[in-house]
């Protein structure tokens, strides 16, 4: 891993100084910290690199609520699938979504059975498909955090600029501040240390996750994707927790600003607004979700293209709700590597780029 920093021989001063660190905060807990990534891609770069067994025996890694996919309530992906089956609708969407199972199907399915189903790398694209297309009602499924909400809307700003009619969004967004919270009031949680998302964060600010350690006394820190920036990370939530004063603390200086990025939240909040929101494994957050304001609901597929789905059911045997709140690693869930695997997906947390199972699976356990 150190080969492939830019500055190994940082790397190798900050992996030095981890067992000790490692040691003095152990003493303090009476046991092993336990830290969580709440990001997607820092989950995708810890298993890339090897840093969870590079730190084993100091510590241990947990994944989070990081992964917008998994996130997605069974329901709402259900809804997404039956909107599909419409035939007047045409669903864009991020290639992440297509093979997602849903209680019967998947976009993915449903494509093969003649559902119109379009892959698009940003949802601009998809406002100019619907331009070129004015006899299809193009719906585009907001599933994304802080990272991808900002595009969405600015991709219903070009549409209501050019006055598409044909062109409405789908909102499944998720906010993580929200969910943060109900993850710390859980009381069967022992998470001692956060490692919070930097694109996030980004869009946020810093304050936004000051309430981790001002209300809740558990250190975080806001790192980049680098495993440089990981490490360091992890060096400055030992150093907190061997000393008992919990701060968020901005690592990644170079992109995070304290006042986040106000153009990207107020492109947000001039077309959504908050609203409550279920997630895969923690059920009903409130306000933790985004929905079209009123003034715009000519572009919100909820309005426009009402469904009567049945009630979802879960998906037997899969985990990926409780390794979305740390409580399981994947390699616990009884399906992993066995029924659930990247070519035969059971769960979300197995399909998405961003999955800590599709990490673990590629990067740790198919390496043993």
């Amino acid at each position: 891993m150190l080969n492939n920093m830019p500055d190994p021989a940082l790397g190798q001063k900050i992996l030095a100084r981890l067992p000790s660190l490692a040691e003095k905060a152990s003493r303090r807990l009476g046991r092993p910290p336990v830290l969580m990534e709440v990001c997607g891609t820092h989950t995708m770069a810890i298993a890339k690199s090897g840093m969870r067994s590079l730190l084993a025996g100091h510590l241990e890694l947990r994944s989070g609520p990081g992964c917008p996919v998994c996130v997605t309530d069974q329901g709402d992906i259900d809804k997404m699938i039956a909107l599909a089956g419409r035939p007047e609708v045409t669903i864009a969407t991020f290639g992440d979504m297509l093979r997602v199972p849903g209680t019967d199907s998947s976009l993915e399915v449903e494509r093969a059975r003649g559902a119109r189903v379009e892959i698009f790398y940003a949802p601009a694209d998809a406002v100019e498909f619907a331009a070129g297309s004015p006899e299809k009602e193009i719906v585009f499924l907001g599933v994304g955090f802080e990272t991808t909400i900002p595009a969405v809307a600015l991709s219903l700003e070009l549409a209501v600029a050019q006055g598409l009619r044909n062109y409405s969004v789908l909102s499944s967004h998720k906010l993580v501040p929200p969910v943060m919270k109900a993850l710390l009031s859980d009381p069967e949680l022992k998470i001692d240390g956060f490692i919070l998302p930097g694109h996030v964060c980004a869009v946020t600010g810093r304050q936004a996750f000051e309430f981790i350690s001002g209300e809740y006394h558990i250190p975080a820190v806001i790192t980049g994707f680098e495993p440089l920036d990981l490490l360091a990370s992890v060096c400055l939530l030992l150093n907190q927790i061997a000393d008992g004063r919990p701060e968020t603390v901005n690592g990644y200086t170079r992109l995070v600003r304290e006042e986040g990025n106000k153009k990207a939240r107020a492109i947000m909040e001039k077309y959504f607004e908050p609203a409550d929101a279920l997630w895969r494994g923690f059920g009903l957050v409130p306000q933790s979700g985004l929905a079209l304001k009123k003034e715009y609901s000519l572009y919100d597929a909820a309005a426009r293209f009402p469904l009567q789905v049945p009630a979802s059911r879960p998906l037997i045997g899969c985990a990926c709700g409780d390794i979305l709140k740390g409580k399981l690693t994947s390699p616990q869930c009884p399906l992993f590597a066995k029924s659930c695997t990247p070519l035969n997906p059971v769960g979300p947390c197995m399909v998405s780029s961003e999955g800590a199972c599709a990490a673990y699976y590629q990067y740790e356990w198919a390496a043993k």
